[in-house]
């Protein structure tokens, strides 16, 4: 009888463990068929393209690549359970970047609009950003946004901001980048500039006492939505990564992020 019990006991234990197995490589076999079809270049790492050179989004710190972008990429990918990897790339051909598959998504303050959507996908926005205008603090004669009509307004030239200063009345003076154009405008060689309100927030965390005082677009710009972006090819992937970034977003990881960068929290509505 003993011995019948112990042969029932070891078959038992015996198809315990083939289940537990099999449970456990259909486990891993999920887990590799879901980065598989993700279409990652790399199985199991995402490869993320960004600037890397405009603080506080992603820049090098000590040599190292750092910043809100950066931050916010590697929290995506822990929570799609996969590594990530960055290639930094000059703007202007950042995006054309993802039709040569350099990288698998772009990261990179980038905002979503109707032709951008025509042709990539982007995640649920992880920025709102709100336009605001940066004059000299002694400028007394603009006081809403609406008044740069006829003025002068320093701001690269294929820029969403450049579009919203034409389409309100301004004359634009190209510059290289934000630095130049806020340099202009304390020059008083322009009358202001145009950018998103947590453009401004990082750099008044870093120059306090700069020569600026910001006016809010209110409705005359529209909010812009920031997401990262991938070609239509990977739309599992623009789900995998838009389900992170509600997560992070939920458990608190965005606002923290935002505010150690920014000093504001610019990630919601």
């Amino acid at each position: 009888m003993k011995r019948v019990i112990k042969r029932l006991s070891l078959a038992v234990f015996g198809v315990a463990l083939a289940v537990v197995l099999t449970a456990c490589g259909n486990s891993s076999n999920q887990s590799s068929s879901t980065s598989s079809d993700l279409g990652l270049q790399t199985p199991g790492t995402l490869t993320v393209g960004l600037e890397g050179t405009f603080k506080p989004y992603s820049y090098r710190k000590d040599g190292k690549l750092t910043g809100f972008e950066v931050d916010l990429a590697r929290a995506v990918a822990k929570k799609m359970g996969v590594k990530v990897k960055f290639v930094p790339t000059k703007f202007d051909s950042l995006i054309a970047g993802l039709d040569v598959n350099k990288y698998d998504i772009v990261i990179n303050n980038i905002s979503q609009n109707k032709q951008r959507e025509k042709k990539y996908l982007f995640s649920t926005p992880y920025i709102y950003s709100k336009s605001q205008l940066a004059v000299k603090k002694s400028n007394k004669a603009i006081k809403k946004i609406t008044d740069i009509k006829g003025q002068k307004v320093a701001e690269t030239t294929t820029s969403n901001n450049a579009t919203d200063a034409k389409r309100l009345g301004a004359t634009i003076t190209p510059t290289d980048g934000f630095q130049q154009s806020i340099d202009l405008v304390e020059q008083g060689r322009v009358a202001g500039t145009i950018n998103s309100g947590e453009s401004f927030y990082a750099y008044l965390k870093q120059q306090p006492n700069a020569n600026i005082r910001l006016i809010s677009a209110g409705s005359a710009i529209a909010t812009q939505k920031i997401g990262a972006i991938v070609t239509k090819k990977h739309p599992k992937l623009q789900k995998q990564v838009s389900k992170a970034i509600r997560e992070l977003r939920q458990d608190g990881t965005l606002t923290k992020l935002s505010k150690q960068y920014f000093g504001a929290d610019v990630t919601n509505k």
